[in-house]
């Protein structure tokens, strides 16, 4: 479940660096989990496991996060330089130590699309891993969110009659974003596994706002979450009276 940044590298990422380097980049990197499959249409879950960097309400010229030189908007996150909607826009990084595999928050339908690099070069996402592992992270090294190959997945929920997007984002290292699903305008049920990312890498969840929904984020920046299993936002329905989706409820 969602840990302080101290007590899950204290706990988790102090038992995996007793293991022997190869054992843990061949095997257990490319671990899968078995979860709970969790269905609460009042929530947002996390899509992948790793801290959360930032989780900001941005409009679509706006940095998303800011770092020395880069200017990286919300329009660049989406390939889409006429997207005109303000979005919360939540940034999880997943380390060395994590699980690769991402799931989908809440259910919809699902159609995805590479992105063409904004820059031309790749660039390494070790420095933040380092932060992370330093517990001092520096925005500033995240220029990566500008040049790396990403994966745009958006998925259409009819429960919300609302659209929202997933942002793959892969390390310097290419063709490493692997979709489970291979057809288009798929069906996809909330925390279900969808892709993994073989590598260092980053996914960022955009929700844009909506008159009808107020969204509320429920945990801090610097948060370690799980994918599937920890809770990032709060629906709340505006038109009603009981703040609650009828259809919500956990299954194994």
């Amino acid at each position: 479940m969602a840990q302080p940044l101290e007590e899950w590298l204290d706990g988790e990422v102090a038992e995996l660096s007793k293991l022997e380097v190869g054992e843990l980049s061949n095997t257990f990197f490319f671990r899968d989990p078995l979860r709970p499959h969790y269905i609460d249409y009042n929530h947002f879950y996390s899509p992948a496991d790793g801290v959360i960097l930032y989780q900001n309400v941005v409009k679509p010229d706006e940095q998303v996060v800011e770092i020395k030189g880069v200017n990286y908007t919300l329009k660049d996150v989406l390939g889409d330089k006429k997207y005109d909607k303000p979005s919360l826009v939540i940034g999880i990084f997943m380390s060395f130590y994590d699980v690769h595999i991402n799931r989908i928050p809440y259910s919809g339908i699902l159609k995805y699309k590479s992105l063409e690099p904004i820059q031309s070069t790749n660039r390494p996402m070790l420095a933040t891993e380092k932060d992370i592992l330093n517990m001092a992270i520096n925005p500033n090294n995240l220029e990566y969110l500008k040049y790396n190959e990403r994966m745009l997945n958006t998925i259409y929920s009819p429960q919300l009659d609302y659209t929202y997007h997933l942002v793959q984002i892969a390390d310097e290292d290419v063709n490493v974003i692997a979709p489970f699903i291979n057809h288009q305008n798929a069906p996809v049920s909330q925390n279900e596994r969808f892709s993994l990312i073989r590598w260092g890498s980053q996914v960022e969840l955009v929700l844009p706002l909506d008159e009808r929904y107020d969204f509320t984020t429920l945990l801090d920046n610097e948060f370690h979450v799980n994918a599937g299993l920890d809770k990032l936002v709060h629906i709340n329905f505006k038109n009603d009276p009981f703040q609650q989706h009828p259809q919500s409820r956990s299954n194994l």
